[in-house]
């Protein structure tokens, strides 16, 4: 009998003008954690799609074989009566229900023909003891943490006897804790005899965990590496997901920077809903002409709500302090006033709020600068076409036509036509949370040389990342906070990751 768990042999699968797969193979062998990586776009989670039946047996040519039989997976619930179970980058649990509800949600524990309760109350805490959880059964999912949802999910997959458990991008949203609780249950789930397939941009977390490593490259297999038999750096995997050497992971700068322009001064901020609750603490911080500004901190330190509250205001009441731009003061109310000001804010979540996904490329770019395109409240179409080509050749936006639906582009693409939509309106200033999250090397590398061509041009950029090595890689100067105040501002020359997070980890005075 094979040693492999499941094999994909010459797995082809073609969109209306697009090839996302062609005669790709995967071999997984049993009992191991099994890593996924390339760059967006390079067919990973399509891969896993075809596994798991969301694109059914005859939508794409190859083969699936698992434990040595042949599959054909017409639906998910074929896939998940073999014990394949698939946690999507985007968590499908339903708010509103508890936990015990969504965990058996169509897998119901049932007595008679009604639901047992009992039962399904007793197999949630035996499920959520095993995944480190210590939630009540009846608590909303809609209440718990992005980690904590993440852990329901693995339950959820637990209690359909998973043979081989995949995860897509399982820990993009999670803070460094939440990911090192998950990677040390996969590593649990090892020894208890469970196979992993595990899709992550983060080199040194599959270094961590992984077992092999299967590259993909435009829809292609590449090659699959062993990482107990060779010496598998993260420069050689990086290398195997570009097809080239990534000498330097940061594009080199030579910053010319002017005039302190954009000021902040005593920037307070209560919470939206709880009054009391202040979320931003005296805040201060300036931003030069053709300067990186970066923000760093822990998660629930108040970066974002920081961001957004001088983004007209988008989030936070009670909301004091002074900003002035160019000496003069600057009231922004709303964020239309922000933009009419040169504010620009990319958001963390692009695909919630930084974009329309059922909408094409065209209409995203220009969404924020319609005015840019249009007379007499009329949109001009050939001017809005003209703009978005523009663009898609700049940002290198790969994609056929700027008629596709930006649902269909993948991670990295998404952010480029989001960036775009913000540098369409022209700004002084460009505000960006979280500008690659969730984005492959290849595709960071080509952000960054957007985020460098932006500050040469003598617009100020404010930088927000939870990588640490992101903003020592990227920026002038960076400014720590912690529990709402700015705890630390550090020049490039004097900036490590030691330094950061003393500030970052610095309690109030």
């Amino acid at each position: 009998m094979s040693d492999y768990i499941l094999e994909m042999r010459s797995i082809t699968k073609e969109f209306p003008g697009v090839k996302a797969l062609e005669n790709v193979n995967l071999q997984v062998k049993e009992g191991e954690i099994h890593a996924l990586m390339g760059e967006n776009g390079a067919g990973k989670s399509t891969l896993m799609k075809v596994l798991s039946g969301v694109y059914p047996s005859g939508s794409y040519e190859g083969e699936i074989l698992f434990k040595g039989q042949l599959c054909q997976f017409r639906t998910i619930t074929d896939s998940e009566a073999k014990g394949i179970v698939i946690i999507h980058q985007e968590l499908a649990l339903i708010p509103q229900l508890s936990i015990a509800e969504n965990i058996f949600l169509g897998n119901e524990r049932v007595a008679r023909g009604l639901i047992d309760w009992y039962k399904t109350e007793l197999d949630t805490r035996a499920l959520l003891t095993t995944v480190g959880l210590q939630e009540s059964p009846s608590v909303r999912a809609g209440s718990l943490g992005v980690g904590k949802q993440q852990l329901v999910e693995i339950a959820k997959a637990l209690s359909k006897e998973v043979k081989l458990l995949i995860l897509d991008e399982p820990t993009a949203a999670l803070n460094e804790e939440d990911s090192e609780n998950l990677l040390q249950l996969l590593l649990a789930f090892k020894k208890e005899g469970i196979t992993s397939i595990i899709i992550s941009h983060k080199l040194n977390e599959i270094m961590k965990v992984a077992d092999s490593i299967t590259i993909l490259r435009d829809g292609k297999t590449i090659e699959t590496l062993d990482v107990h038999l060779e010496q598998i750096t993260e420069e050689r995997i990086i290398q195997g997901m570009v097809g080239r050497d990534l000498t330097h992971r940061y594009p080199h700068r030579k910053a010319n920077i002017g005039e302190a322009f954009f000021e902040v001064k005593d920037w307070t901020v209560y919470h939206p809903t709880q009054a009391e609750r202040k979320i931003v603490d005296q805040a201060s911080l300036h931003v030069r002409r053709g300067e990186i500004v970066g923000i760093a901190g822990l998660m629930g330190a108040g970066r974002t709500e920081f961001a957004m509250s001088l983004f007209g205001k988008s989030y936070g009441q009670k909301i004091s302090g002074q900003l002035s731009k160019n000496g003069q003061p600057l009231r922004l109310n709303t964020i239309t006033e922000a933009i009419e000001h040169g504010i620009a804010y990319v958001t963390e979540d692009r695909k919630e709020y930084g974009l329309i996904l059922m909408e094409d490329i065209k209409r995203n770019i220009t969404l924020a600068s319609l005015k840019k395109i249009s007379k007499r409240y009329l949109v001009n179409d050939h001017q809005e076409l003209i703009e978005a080509e523009s663009f898609r050749e700049k940002m290198a936006i790969k994609t056929p036509s700027v008629h596709q639906k930006t649902g269909n582009l993948s991670g990295g693409n998404q952010q480029k036509v989001v960036l775009s939509k913000w540098i369409f309106t022209d700004p002084e200033l460009l505000i960006l949370d979280e500008p690659t999250r969730g984005i492959d090397v290849g595709a960071k590398y080509e952000i960054y040389t957007i985020i460098h061509d932006v500050a040469a041009q003598g617009k100020g950029v404010l930088m927000i990342s939870s990588e640490l090595p992101e903003l020592l890689g990227m920026c002038d100067r960076i400014y720590v906070m912690n529990e709402g105040r700015i705890t630390g501002e550090v020049g490039r020359e004097d900036a490590s990751q030691e330094l950061l997070m003393k500030y970052m980890t610095k309690g109030r005075d």
